[in-house]
């Protein structure tokens, strides 16, 4: 490269120009490197990454919840980002699933073996808690109130201390719990 007079002389772009290209073609490099974002195919990392909750009930029946968790990031939850009132896909992404081997009582109500979509319609002081057929869709777009299996009702409390990040639980006597902000609904399995 041909050198370049100065008021301080004659000096050489090369040295200069050279960094710069240099990382101009890391820079292309990198991105070509990176990994295509995450799809609902691949599960990859989300911001809402999924969990599993699960328990052997009293009688062998064993139930597993699929779901992803949402945090609040200091938004109201209940009531205003996840709406009373209305259907809700029971945390983020794909609707939650709750599959069960064999035939059980929820809430004392039966439901076949099988695999659900659980969905639920929050309220303040009770929780519709419902199990639709349809249990492979994104979130609650296509959910449709014919193919519920079964509704059963759900008390609400509410928590001491803020739950962040949304939360299911299961434990051995079948008592499931679904917690977010300051509100925790529960339904027993049997």
């Amino acid at each position: 490269m041909p050198a370049t007079r100065t008021p301080f002389g004659r000096i050489s772009l090369a040295p200069l120009l050279l960094p710069a290209l240099l990382g101009l073609a890391f820079s292309f490099s990198s991105c070509s490197e990176q990994a295509p974002p995450a799809t609902a195919d691949d599960k990859g990392p989300r911001p809402s990454p999924a969990a599993t909750a699960s328990a052997t009930v009293p009688g062998g029946a064993t139930f597993t919840i699929r779901y992803s968790r949402p945090s609040a990031h200091e938004r109201k939850v209940m009531g205003g980002l996840v709406p009373y009132g209305q259907v809700w896909r029971t945390g983020a992404n794909e609707a939650t699933t709750f599959t069960v081997d064999r035939p059980v009582r929820v809430q004392g109500q039966p439901l076949p073996a099988g695999k659900y979509a659980l969905f639920t319609i929050p309220q303040e002081k009770e929780w519709t808690i419902i199990f639709n057929n349809q249990p492979n869709q994104w979130g609650a777009y296509e959910y449709n109130p014919a193919r519920d299996t079964l509704r059963v009702a759900a008390p609400v409390s509410t928590l001491p201390k803020r739950v962040e990040q949304f939360t299911i639980t299961a434990d051995k006597s079948g008592e499931v719990g679904i917690a977010w902000e300051n509100t925790r609904a529960t339904f027993k399995v049997e």
